[in-house]
């Protein structure tokens, strides 16, 4: 099956893969990964700087759709539903941070249709609002280009760990066209594609539901995409794969609502 050569990017101690893998994690940033050496790209996020960011207990990342409800990928999840196992961390930068806000989940919306080919994206309701800012989604296709920004606490190495850390990178607009000779079954449409041709800068391991966003014309963020598969972690020739969030907006709007 297709959906069986896709390395989705969810949690490396879970069997998941997420954000920026061998770009993006600062020297010292966690125990486990202090011996790794300094990685080139990427920087460690300032307190408060992408405060839509959630980290999720199954080892994926997430933005506030709204205050109450967490916009992450399909693949993260297990079907939809009545879910009070996930736990979401917000309002931090530093994942042991005694100021992390916590909220468990009451239920979970995966994409209808989903069946690990596109459609990538799910909804989490939570038990309680969180009072921080969200995340406007992209519904036309006017910012699927440019330069985007990629946020997550996933490895920053290939097969590493997680990083206690919120790193931010910034990755450029790939092509369908581009995309597709490094991804022949690239679902055009439903997928989005950014990275460098060179490699270095990525998401990885650990980043997989995370947003990739950029500025719209007021300045403010905008999701475009979810963090969903790839080919191992920055490597050359293999840019990463994200769920093109205009596509589905006005299902996950709708999907919300229902929430």
């Amino acid at each position: 099956m297709k959906n069986l050569l896709r390395a989705f990017k969810r949690c490396a101690a879970a069997g998941a893969v997420i954000l920026a893998a061998v770009s993006i994690q600062p020297a010292g940033a966690s125990a486990a990964s202090a011996a790794t050496p300094p990685v080139v790209g990427g920087t460690r996020a300032a307190q408060g700087e992408f405060p839509f960011m959630v980290r999720l207990s199954m080892g994926c990342g997430g933005s506030l759709y709204a205050k109450d409800i967490v916009l992450t990928a399909a693949h993260c999840v297990n079907g939809s539903g009545n879910n009070t196992s996930i736990t979401a961390t917000a309002g931090v930068v530093d994942l042991q941070s005694s100021n992390a806000i916590k909220v468990r989940s009451t239920k979970v919306l995966q994409a209808p249709g989903y069946n690990g080919t596109g459609k990538d994206w799910a909804l989490i309701k939570l038990a309680r609002p969180i009072d921080l800012p969200t995340l406007k989604i992209a519904d036309t296709t006017a910012y699927n280009s440019g330069t985007f920004t990629v946020a997550g606490w996933g490895a920053a190495r290939e097969g590493g760990g997680q990083q206690r850390y919120l790193l931010k990178a910034q990755v450029p607009f790939v092509s369908d066209t581009s995309c597709k000779r490094s991804y022949p079954e690239l679902v055009a449409g439903e997928e989005i594609c950014a990275g460098y041709t060179e490699g270095g800068v990525d998401t990885c391991q650990g980043d997989s539901g995370g947003p990739m966003f950029r500025r719209d014309n007021a300045n403010a963020w905008i999701q475009v995409g979810i963090v969903s598969w790839g080919n191992g972690c920055a490597r050359p020739n293999y840019p990463g794969v994200y769920t093109e969030v205009s596509t589905f907006a006005a299902t996950i709007k709708s999907a919300a609502a229902g929430l």
